[in-house]
């Protein structure tokens, strides 16, 4: 059985209006993990990522990467206990 993880990231630099939450959902659903993404009233997008801790470790390097159009300046991680009671991906608003 796989290791199980969940973190709780938040992503800042140039990350709304480029996409951002759209991608991470086709991202997330691509690596077979659970849990959603949102804009934040500050400017920065955060997300919880929860699954197989070799497909959630991939999700946050792609953070990095995020949309086309974005502008990643940073990636702030906080590893969480593991749930698993998050079904699918979704953007939450």
């Amino acid at each position: 059985m796989a290791d199980k993880m969940r973190v709780h990231v938040i992503i800042s630099g140039k990350v709304q209006g480029v996409f951002f939450r759209m991608e991470t959902q086709l991202a997330a659903e691509a690596h077979k993990v659970n849990g959603w993404v949102k804009n934040r009233r500050d400017g920065r997008v955060e997300a919880v990522f929860e699954g197989d801790s070799g497909q959630v470790g991939e999700m946050i390097q792609w953070c990095w990467k995020g949309s086309r159009m974005s502008r990643v300046e940073a990636v702030d991680t906080t590893e969480e206990t593991y749930v698993g009671d998050l079904s699918g991906f979704s953007i939450t608003y």
